[in-house]
């Protein structure tokens, strides 16, 4: 009696002890990054969005059993202040891995810093198709649908138009510079007989409407294709709209359907636009209803293309995580690419060959209804559909 009770003291000690080891579990900490300051609207939907993810994945017991820890980081919407942030992060902060940023080259200078640190980066909303071609690495991964299949979607559809003399309009810098190259590139594929004959490039952040409007009219376009976003689309649109440039005049329009940029123009909203962007209220999938209710009870609004993509990264990071049964940089590495994840647009898978999810685009026209801009008949088109072959990836890989 004595052995059984000792037995039965020594087991209730051990078991003690086991849960209390249990409960010491460290966080998994995840540094991540983006450019609060310099795009508040945006990214603010995108923190919320993540928060949402983090706390409904911890509220069902975390990642491995041990609790998602996200710390966050402005960038500025400058690539040095988040080269200094991640930097910190890593070596102050000690995280297990790297996400975020919005930029292109603010992405490209993170993605460098994770490749030369030997650090594993998911980059959430970078658009430029050099993350995961020309400057990409065995380290950096990329969320959102690349330039490249934004802008051949939305050429397979302009293609269709009788336009034959394009203008483009674009901030100049990575994102800009690659939406024109690759939109001009897949057009020109696929119909030949067409031209460029105006090309305008302000500053990003500091577009001169007026002017911009005026030399591209200059040239008498049949159709624009446009890739300014935020304040510089306002704007675009506003002195446009006053200038009748849109009038009898067909206008592609790479983001403007997303309700960061679409919102702010209200009734001014330029009907009839092609434009890539995110129907949040129209969509009826029951992994999009899920998000769109528990999104909307937390915040009390409802959610942005920001909202959407920071939420998604933040199920990948954990769905990648439980795949790998660790947080070594490796273990990431090979989760990842072979790695499907079900969201709130679907499932969607990543590629092995240069690091690019599938995640799709969705794709419809410009309207405005009850005062404020919307998107009509849209529908969405898987981003497996629009990649480029494995042969022209690793061609780019090469260059």
């Amino acid at each position: 009696m004595r052995i059984s009770a000792v037995a039965k003291f020594v087991g209730l000690v051990l078991a003690v002890a086991c849960g209390a080891g249990r409960a010491a579990e460290p966080p998994i900490r995840i540094g991540e990054i983006s450019s609060y300051s310099a795009l508040p609207l945006g990214t603010r939907g995108y923190r919320q969005g993540w928060e949402l993810a983090r706390d409904e994945i911890n509220g069902k017991g975390g990642v491995l059993g041990r609790k998602l820890e996200i710390i966050a980081r402005d960038d500025a919407g400058k690539p040095d202040v988040a080269i200094t942030a991640a930097g910190q992060l890593v070596d102050g902060e000690q995280v297990d891995l790297l996400t975020g940023t919005i930029l292109s080259h603010v992405g490209l200078a993170v993605a460098d810093f994770a490749k030369q640190k030997r650090t594993f980066f998911l980059a959430s909303q970078p658009l430029t198709d050099a993350l995961i071609w020309q400057k990409g690495n065995r380290y950096t991964f990329r969320l959102r649908p690349s330039t490249y299949t934004q802008a051949s979607i939305l050429a397979k559809e302009a293609a269709k138009f009788p336009a034959r003399r394009w203008a483009t309009i674009a901030p100049n810098y990575e994102f800009g510079q690659a939406a024109v190259a690759s939109f001009k590139r897949e057009l020109k594929r696929l119909k030949p007989d067409v031209e460029f004959v105006s090309e305008q490039w302000p500053p990003l952040g500091k577009i001169d409407a007026g002017a911009v409007v005026q030399a591209m009219m200059a040239e008498s376009p049949d159709a624009i294709f446009n890739a300014t976003f935020g304040a510089d689309l306002a704007k675009f649109v506003r002195e446009g709209s006053t200038r009748k440039a849109f009038a009898n005049r067909a206008v592609v329009s790479i983001l403007s359907g997303e309700p960061e940029y679409l919102a702010p123009l209200r009734d001014e909203a330029p009907p009839g636009w092609l434009v890539t962007g995110y129907p949040w209220s129209e969509i009826k999938t029951p992994a999009h209803d899920a998000f769109l209710q528990a999104y909307v009870a937390r915040f009390k609004e409802p959610p942005n293309i920001g909202a959407l993509i920071g939420y998604t990264n933040t199920l990948v990071l954990a769905k990648a995580i439980e795949m790998a049964g660790s947080t070594k940089t490796d273990d990431l590495i090979k989760a990842m690419e072979h790695l499907k994840v079900d969201t709130p647009v679907g499932p969607i898978a990543f590629r092995a060959i240069d690091h690019q999810s599938t995640m799709g685009v969705y794709v419809g026209r410009l309207a405005v209804r009850d005062g404020q801009g919307v998107m009509t008949d849209w529908r969405y088109v898987d981003g497996a559909d629009y990649q480029p072959a494995d042969a022209e990836v690793m061609a780019k890989l090469k260059n």
